[in-house]
């Protein structure tokens, strides 16, 4: 199910998500479950030698290798739709953003996680989050502290720090000691640096995928009569 743990940080059920970004997730959650019964329908048909097994083994497998394209050729196509969709829902989470908010916790630490990983902030850039209604209210003298560009192991991992000023200042997000690029930019150059790891897992899990249908054909085709005694009866 490592496909529900990419998405996470964008889908996770709140009334932030968007409804074809939960979807898309599902559908990939219910793929999951699909390929490990049909690793073990294809281990049961091998080594018994049932032939329906490995026919529906092979069926299964040509399906989610269908699906794969298909959802490749989605994204593909839609990356523009996807781009906006996701900025809607990190600029809606940025806004509403408050480290008091248990409801909504587990999304705010994921998107933290995010910006301190991709050494990022905001979606844009750090004045996204000068729409949100907290740092509004203190005069913008706290900031995120996942957006810190300092290395100091004093620095929280989430909510927001304060800024060093004299009390009952002012400041704007060009003050923040924090990373000036956005996530949207820290994104696009991490799949940038990776695209021939990723190009290279896909094309790794297609050719496995064939091989899995050539060699369950191959094997189905050896199998001259079929002893269903030796199916485990539960």
């Amino acid at each position: 199910f490592h496909q529900w743990l990419i998405l996470s940080p964008f889908v996770a059920p709140t009334e932030t998500s968007s409804p074809s970004l939960k979807t898309g997730a599902y559908i990939l959650i219910g793929v999951g479950a699909v390929t490990m019964l049909m690793g073990f329908l294809g281990c049961l048909g091998a080594v018994n030698e049932i032939r329906c097994l490995l026919g529906l083994y092979f069926t299964c497998l040509l399906v989610i290798l269908i699906t794969q394209v298909a959802a490749g050729l989605v994204i593909y196509f839609q990356k523009e739709t996807l781009r906006e969709e996701l900025s809607r829902i990190v600029g809606r989470l940025i806004e509403t953003y408050d480290p008091l908010n248990e409801e909504e916790k587990n999304l705010q630490d994921a998107w933290d996680y995010v910006q301190r990983q991709i050494a990022c902030c905001g979606w844009v850039g750090a004045e996204d989050w000068e729409n949100n209604a907290i740092l509004i209210n203190k005069s913008m003298t706290m900031y995120p502290c996942s957006c810190s560009n300092s290395s100091e192991d004093s620095v929280a991992d989430s909510g927001f720090c304060n800024l060093d000023i004299p009390l009952n200042s002012t400041a704007t997000f060009a003050d923040w000691p924090v990373h000036q690029q956005g996530c949207m930019d820290g994104v696009q150059k991490w799949l940038k640096d990776n695209l021939g790891i990723i190009l290279g897992v896909c094309t790794g899990v297609a050719v496995i995928e064939l091989l899995g249908m050539i060699l369950s054909i191959a094997l189905c085709k050896n199998i001259h009569s079929e002893d269903y005694t030796k199916v485990p009866k539960s």
